[in-house]
């Protein structure tokens, strides 16, 4: 019996999720039913990235017919054939099964053509109702995968591991060097080591690569800042460290990766003056129903959407005005205790490590109390952007905040990230768990897949921090809703 020729069509989804898909094959046949183009051709014209995603697959094709005929087949340079499809491409249509007045069915029924003409079919859709109605009509049928970043095997960005407490005290504990040599740890990930038996007495590293570790100790500032948990001092770490351009922030709500993030960016800016100004955009994606347009100009109508970033801009100006007023208070707590402020130790229990606390080291005289978030927009020092505008411009020597990115396609994760030039640092913070885009799972999201494709880069560093210092109430919700 001759082997059947293996056929994958693609459904409208697939296509709009990667627009480069048809040259992800080798040496296969590709089909696209002429459904799916009608479909792209309504989507085209969509200001998003699905429309973006449509033009450019219509680009694509409108090349290759240019090589020979999309009707019979193009021949591609890795081999693959790339053929539009009809009802009749196989010399005549099955009898439909199902009502062919729904665009996907007609794409079903298509595929059911193209297996009863003798091709192996492979229906290839992220519908999951779609794969479902395949497997009735004797097709099969998978998801497309590239991307897909399982949950269970996302990057987190740290590992812990429990040694003896002699091997601990050592300048360079031995399982760094055997991790390094088995290659289980990424350049820029975290490694917590934890004396058996007793939690709090622990030490953080970083690897940088090339067999070497770097302690992470507390960074040195002028602005005070208290860094709740290990996963916080790792995120400071990151922020602080002007060799990573690039920082990854995930974590459910209340672990701090918005207020650390704003309170590094807006220290960068005022005082150590290495970028000069901070740019920070968000998903203007709501939760729940929408209320409807919003009057104003672009700023005003952003700043329903950017509250977050006034909370914790009045947030972090009231600690500053705070921690001037307590200024002598804390130098003579130092001079007493001086082991109090420089104990970075934390236990892995929640309620344990609420007690303990990591302080900047201070200079005198030098807290600058900032002002409100509109002050220093109106001082060209802060900028809030819409992301929708972001596409073309090439933004030099600026801190970039990307908040929200779970609920950003990778496509328009790509565009952002090519947005920075040199100079710029830009962080992408959000909770994968919780996306308000109804075509995004924690797979496809593109603050994941950045996450996963710039893990072991060096100029890369990414903090899961799990653990919400919010309020016990947040915190109870991420236990039991």
């Amino acid at each position: 019996m001759p082997i059947k020729e293996q056929l994958y069509i693609l459904d409208t989804n697939v296509l709009v999720e990667d627009p480069e898909v048809i040259f992800r094959f080798q040496q296969a046949r590709v089909g696209i039913p002429i459904t799916v183009l009608e479909e792209l051709d309504r989507i085209k014209i969509e200001n998003s990235s699905r429309g973006a995603s449509a033009r450019m697959i219509a680009r694509h094709l409108d090349k290759i017919r240019s090589l020979g005929s999309l009707k019979d087949g193009v021949q591609l340079e890795n081999g693959t054939v790339v053929q539009i499809l009809f009802d009749d491409s196989c010399g005549g249509a099955v009898k439909p099964k199902l009502r062919v007045d729904i665009a996907d069915n007609k794409i079903l029924m298509v595929a059911v053509s193209m297996q009863a003409c003798g091709y192996d079919v492979v229906f290839v859709t992220k519908d999951i109702n779609a794969r479902i109605k395949a497997d009735a009509l004797g097709l099969k049928s998978q998801d497309y995968l590239r991307g897909l970043v399982l949950a269970e095997n996302y990057y987190k960005g740290w590992q812990e591991h429990d040694i003896s407490g002699q091997d601990l005290r050592r300048e360079s504990p031995t399982i760094l060097k055997d991790l390094a040599e088995a290659g289980s740890v990424q350049c820029n990930e975290f490694v917590a080591l934890y004396s058996k038996g007793n939690e709090f007495n622990n030490r953080i590293f970083r690897y940088r690569g090339v067999d070497s570790f770097r302690e992470v100790k507390q960074p040195t500032a002028y602005w005070p800042i208290k860094a709740k948990n290990m996963h916080q001092l790792m995120a400071l770490d990151l922020l602080f460290d002007d060799d990573i351009t690039m920082v990854s922030l995930t974590g459910p709500a209340g672990t701090g990766k918005t207020f650390l993030t704003l309170f590094v960016g807006l220290y960068n800016v005022l005082i150590s003056e290495n970028y000069y100004k901070m740019t920070i955009a968000r998903s203007v994606v709501p939760l729940g129903h929408d209320i409807g347009f919003l009057p104003g100009d672009v700023q005003e109508k952003l700043r329903g959407w950017m509250q977050p970033m006034y909370d914790n801009v009045d947030m972090i100006s009231q600690m500053l005005a705070g921690s001037a007023m307590g200024a002598l208070t804390d130098r003579y707590e130092h001079q007493q205790q001086p082991s109090r402020h420089d104990d970075h130790r934390f236990s892995r229990n929640r309620r344990s490590s609420s007690k303990k606390s990591f302080h900047h080291g201070r200079k005198e005289h030098h807290f600058n109390p900032i002002s409100s978030l509109d002050d220093l927009i109106n001082q060209r020092k802060v900028s809030l952007e819409a992301i929708s505008y972001m596409r073309g411009r090439s933004i030099a020597r600026q801190f970039i905040f990307i908040d929200e990115a779970q609920n950003l396609t990778p496509h328009e994760i790509k565009t952002l990230l090519s947005r920075v030039a040199t100079g710029s640092k830009i962080i992408l913070s959000g909770d994968p768990y919780q996306i308000d885009v109804p075509y995004l799972d924690f797979s496809t999201n593109g603050l994941v897949v950045a996450t996963d494709r710039f893990k072991g880069q060096p100029i890369f560093g990414g903090v899961f921090l799990p653990t919400s210092e919010r309020s016990e109430i947040s915190r109870l919700v991420q236990e039991l809703l």
